[in-house]
């Protein structure tokens, strides 16, 4: 009896199985690839192969289903984590943020004078010295013109004071501005409290102003 011609070729190609679907990418052309892991082979072994070449249905399916496992949950993570950032959003009255906030809001005299304060600053930054090497108030050794505007966000008052012969006005201490120039700060005082001292509307201008 003879016996049958061996097939070595075929027996090869049946130690080559899947083990594992690791990963699915696109192609140029539209077509889908899996990652697959080899039974018996390191992952240094792992190749991708094209959708049509692979004959394992069942793990395609086990690693789709995990990989929608993965999405949906890190879609809900997602959402929860946008829920708390906008219940965090909710900030009471008189919390640190809403002083923050006040701390950088100076009262101004006007919106001329605010906005050839901002176009002036804009062109000095630019051509001076950084801030921190920069002499500031009455270091400046300069003379007081006016009071623009006035703040107490850093929980005592200050005055930004205009000087002469200078663009760029500097917040003051506004006890040490009572000492060296009261009559200023008089002044600053009458044009935007005027309504409440009554008092001082009979006095004619020149007693005002020094």
């Amino acid at each position: 009896e003879k016996k049958p011609p061996e097939e070595p070729a075929v027996e090869e190609e049946e130690e080559f199985s899947v083990e594992k679907v690791l990963d699915r990418r696109f192609t140029k052309n539209g077509g889908v690839e899996y990652l697959l892991k080899w039974k018996g082979y390191s992952d240094d072994d792992n190749t991708w192969e094209p959708e049509e070449n692979l004959d394992c249905p069942d793990l395609i399916q086990a690693y789709e289903e995990e990989r929608r496992k993965k999405e949906e949950s890190a879609k809900q993570k997602k959402e929860a984590t946008v829920e708390v950032i906008k219940k965090d959003e909710v900030v009471p009255v008189g919390t640190t943020t809403n002083k923050k906030r006040k701390a950088a809001t100076i009262v101004m005299d006007d919106k001329k004078e605010k906005n050839t304060n901002n176009s002036k600053t804009r062109k000095t930054e630019t051509s001076e010295v950084e801030p921190s090497t920069r002499i500031r108030g009455w270091c400046r050794g300069l003379e007081p013109e006016k009071i623009i505007g006035a703040t107490d966000a850093s929980g005592e008052l200050m005055f930004l004071m205009k000087w002469r012969g200078a663009d760029e006005a500097d917040l003051v201490h506004a006890k040490e501005a009572n000492k060296r120039c009261p009559q200023i700060v008089i002044r600053f005082y009458e044009e935007r409290l005027t309504w409440h001292t009554t008092n001082y509307d009979e006095e004619p201008e020149s007693a005002r102003t020094g």
